[in-house]
């Protein structure tokens, strides 16, 4: 770790405690988590795929003390709102609302068995929303590592991973997949993580200290995202369950070859196929990609972020003009090694492999360009790999 990294971590806990006490008027331990950024494999960790998420330097805070009650209540520093709830009568679904991530881990926790007591909360986080940073996994993992602590309970990361999955899922209502959860929770310094979605296995690849991972924020979100990610997931399934009926075994994309997807093309629609096309391709894609960082071949990464954003683009469709614009912008920057969309799409976040001698003029360059097209002022992130969700003992 970065020396200059602990200190200001030790000043960012000392003041959250700080806060939390002029709040609840208690003494609080503190939690964080990591946000995530992918490198490679969108979309493929709900088709049992493989992917390649980094947890990363930009932070969920969570400072929790216990009560003598059976409430929860929560304060968030973002939305400068409080929530409420209780544990002997919880609310039974969600009401869209930033607290649901928050009472749907505290009720997964529970349906398992864990006796959970009253809490205060107050939550910070420098993860943008909204980004495809994973603000919403890093406020869950942060959230259940607390809560567990507290009970005094160990939990295999890889169990706390569905967990959490199973709140924004089940309670929530997004379907998303194990990846952000699981990197969030088992992230490594100065590494990514190569995670097969089927068993959970990972490696770490190690990331070349003369690489830098930038973010390059688009400020967009379209209102469609949510849904859209739901029916793509539909869509996927619907797919497996087409081809079951000729590629006996399959239970999903994950299983299905290219050779085999185009021996079934007449059973399924054109945008079926380019759905399917992505998945498999991008699968392939991610096992490349960690196969060249292993060896250090970087002149091997770049054509395969560029696939991987065109494939995205194209075969799933869950691009968008700006998103395009600002890969564009990225690849035309001196020192850029590839770059690609990353997060669920219409919208958030490219990511960059750049030089490090490159970053101050890649960011100043790109910020320039994309508000000088859009008008738009972007938010870009140099990033580190770091570790995952914990404690932070001051």
């Amino acid at each position: 770790m970065n020396p200059d990294s602990g200190v200001a971590e030790l000043k960012d806990t000392r003041a959250i405690k700080d806060r939390f006490y002029s709040h609840f008027r208690q003494e609080a331990r503190l939690f964080r988590a990591p946000g995530r950024v992918n490198l490679i494999g969108e979309h493929t960790d709900y088709n049992e795929g493989f992917v390649l998420p980094a947890a990363i330097d930009l932070y969920c805070w969570t400072a929790i003390a216990p009560r003598s009650d059976t409430s929860i209540r929560v304060y968030s520093e973002n939305f400068s709102e409080s929530a409420e709830m209780d544990l002997a009568a919880p609310p039974r679904k969600a009401r869209g609302h930033w607290s649901d991530y928050i009472f749907g881990v505290i009720q997964m926790l529970q349906s398992q068995g864990a006796r959970l007591t009253g809490a205060n909360l107050l939550i910070s986080s420098d993860v943008p929303l909204g980004s495809g940073l994973s603000s919403s996994a890093a406020l869950e993992t942060c959230i259940a590592t607390a809560f567990l602590s507290l009970a005094r309970l160990d939990w295999p990361k890889k169990d706390l991973a569905r967990l959490c999955q199973r709140a924004e899922n089940e309670y929530v209502g997004a379907r998303v997949g194990i990846m952000d959860q699981f990197a969030c929770l088992c992230g490594e310094e100065l590494a990514a993580l190569m995670l097969d979605c089927r068993s959970l296995s990972f490696r770490p690849i190690p990331l070349p200290p003369e690489i830098k991972l930038v973010a390059s924020n688009t400020m967009i979100k379209h209102a469609l995202a949510a849904g859209e990610y739901n029916e793509r997931r539909i869509e996927c399934e619907e797919v497996v369950r087409r081809l079951s009926a000729k590629i006996p075994g399959i239970t999903s994309l994950r299983d299905v070859t290219l050779q085999q997807l185009s021996a079934c093309k007449n059973v399924i629609s054109d945008t079926l196929y380019r759905r399917a096309r992505h998945v498999i391709t991008e699968n392939a894609r991610v096992q490349d990609f960690a196969a060249a960082m292993t060896r250090r071949d970087l002149h091997a990464v770049g054509p395969l972020l560029k696939a991987s954003h065109a494939s995205l683009r194209d075969d799933y469709e869950v691009s968008c003009r700006e998103l395009d614009l600002m890969v564009s912008l990225n690849l035309a920057q001196p020192g850029v090694i590839g770059a690609r969309m990353t997060g669920g799409g219409f919208g958030g976040c490219t990511i960059s492999l750049v030089e490090a001698r490159h970053t101050a003029p890649f960011v100043e360059a790109v910020r320039s360009a994309y508000e000088a097209d859009t008008g738009l002022k972007p938010e870009i992130y140099v990033l580190s790999a770091t570790s995952g969700a914990r404690e932070c003992i001051a």
